[in-house]
């Protein structure tokens, strides 16, 4: 996907789903642009009270994206889904990397699971409902939205994870400048 100015130029007038989506994939290439780079040991050090990592990061990410695109949109059973399997045993161990796991492991396998959710998502109609054990009923649109903002988030979180472990900010990263061109000149 390209991710220049003129992507945004082109969303900027786009129909809801082009712009949903142009969206989630701008902040989902960001969060792993901002991780890439990291040594395996910052990928992993904690500089908050929670166990939060930028690797750490990527792996919950890729568990959001399997329960919302996969578990809830598909319907799919979470024992089916190994993403969500062993949460339920390790609840924090989606901020954890495994001791054979580098920091390319989370990048890699958060984006087999952004293609794997893209593909789900488009099998569906913005409109489509599935059931949600808490709010009842959810539509693919309210999906959309919500990924965005989980994932806008997080990457928020490792902007400045990022920045304390080794002083690169959010204009450092290719990705992170795609909509700054509009927001300077707006």
């Amino acid at each position: 996907m390209d991710y220049s100015y003129s992507t945004a130029e082109r969303v900027a007038t786009a129909d809801e789903r082009t712009t949903l989506e142009a969206f989630l994939d701008h902040y989902r290439a960001a969060v792993c642009n901002k991780v890439r780079g990291v040594s395996d040991d910052d990928a992993i050090c904690r500089l908050v009270r929670s166990r939060t990592t930028v690797a750490g990061l990527l792996k919950h990410l890729r568990r959001v994206e399997a329960s919302w695109f996969q578990h809830r949109l598909a319907q799919l059973p979470a024992d089916e889904l190994p993403v969500l399997k062993w949460i339920v045993d390790d609840p924090d161990g989606d901020f954890r990397l495994q001791s054979q796991e580098t920091v390319e492991a989370p990048i890699t396998d958060y984006e087999s699971q952004c293609d794997i959710s893209r593909a789900t998502a488009a099998r569906f109609h913005l409109d489509d409902i599935v059931p949600h054990p808490g709010l009842g009923e959810v539509s693919l649109r309210w999906i959309y939205v919500h990924t965005i903002e989980e994932t806008a988030l997080h990457l928020g979180h490792a902007d400045v994870l990022r920045e304390q472990l080794d002083g690169a900010r959010a204009t450092d990263a290719d990705a992170e400048g795609t909509f700054r061109a509009w927001r300077l000149q707006g």
